[in-house]
């Protein structure tokens, strides 16, 4: 049958939390040696591809990131369960569910990511990934510390009834699929492949800062949401990476995680009107950013 799944007994979540691979853990080793890899052949070719403080602050972020996911694993695990527990149309783990999940939660992704970059909040959780200003593998480490927070948007994908397991390992999958698409040493892909995915070409669009490239191409794995939804930009001039105002310290974990969370503070603190505060806690960051660039 496809839906009538047993619920899952809350006493044996060990066994459940055991059933459930780790693959970005298991990845790592291969995700550094690729990385290191790239260093290599960056320094051969003198490419400049890499930057000693923001490749250690990237590093640095990254650690802490996995120590947060290893924190709030059985948390996530008791939320997702729990969800799939009050279904009628709960779904066996079979096979065939993980393509129908990934492709909804890649679409649930597109618009947690587009959110980020649209309210000033949500972008808070996202900036980490933005703030580098070269752009290699090791940028792909550089994820949020509180980006669990936007588990909210994934809640449709909670509620059709995936199994915990499905749903886990989508999510890692997911993410892995990140890592190889940071990367300057390849260029354009096939044509079917450029349509279709987020590809590095596709991806590097989304980390520029110019403006033609600024808050475009927000797909994870499926380009074609960006095609559909009118937010697409192919890559044409060399991109220039980072934020359109460079952080400082750009090798302090904790500064690149919580400075826009530092700068929300002020600017709602010191504005005057419920209004006002409402809008710089959850207004659009790019016009934030251009009101206070040209009000100095």
């Amino acid at each position: 049958m496809l839906f009538g799944a047993p619920p899952i007994d809350l006493n044996k979540m060990a066994v459940l939390e055991s059933q459930t691979p780790n693959l970005i853990v298991w990845a790592v080793p291969i995700m550094v040696f690729f990385t290191l890899v790239e260093i290599v052949f960056s320094r051969i070719g003198h490419r400049g591809f890499y930057e000693r403080k923001e490749l250690v602050g990237s590093i640095l972020v990254g650690l802490g990131n996995l120590i947060v996911s290893a924190a709030l694993k059985v948390f996530l695990l008791l939320l997702v369960v729990w969800v799939y527990n009050q279904l009628p149309w709960r779904m066996e783990p079979n096979w065939w569910t993980f393509p129908l999940c990934y492709i909804v939660y890649d679409f649930c992704s597109y618009w947690a990511h587009r959110i980020s970059h649209e309210q000033r909040f949500w972008w808070a959780t996202h900036v980490a990934h933005h703030s580098g200003e070269h752009y290699n593998l090791a940028v792909s480490f550089r994820l949020s510390w509180v980006q669990h927070l936007k588990i909210v948007f994934l809640a449709p994908v909670m509620v059709m009834g995936f199994h915990p397991i499905v749903f886990f390992v989508t999510n890692q999958i997911a993410v892995l699929f990140q890592f190889w698409v940071h990367t300057e040493y390849i260029r354009k892909m096939h044509p079917i492949l450029e349509y279709i995915l987020a590809t590095p070409s596709n991806h590097r669009v989304h980390h520029g800062s110019q403006e033609c490239y600024i808050d475009k191409n927000y797909g994870a794995t499926f380009i074609v949401w960006d095609r559909w939804f009118g937010t697409f930009e192919p890559e044409g001039m060399p991109v220039k990476y980072g934020l359109t105002k460079p952080i400082e310290h750009k090798w302090n974990p904790f500064y690149i995680n919580f400075h826009e969370y530092l700068d929300i503070w002020r600017d709602v603190r010191a504005a005057s009107g419920i209004r006002k505060k409402w809008y710089y806690l959850f207004g659009p960051p790019t016009k934030i950013a251009k009101e206070k660039e040209l009000a100095q």
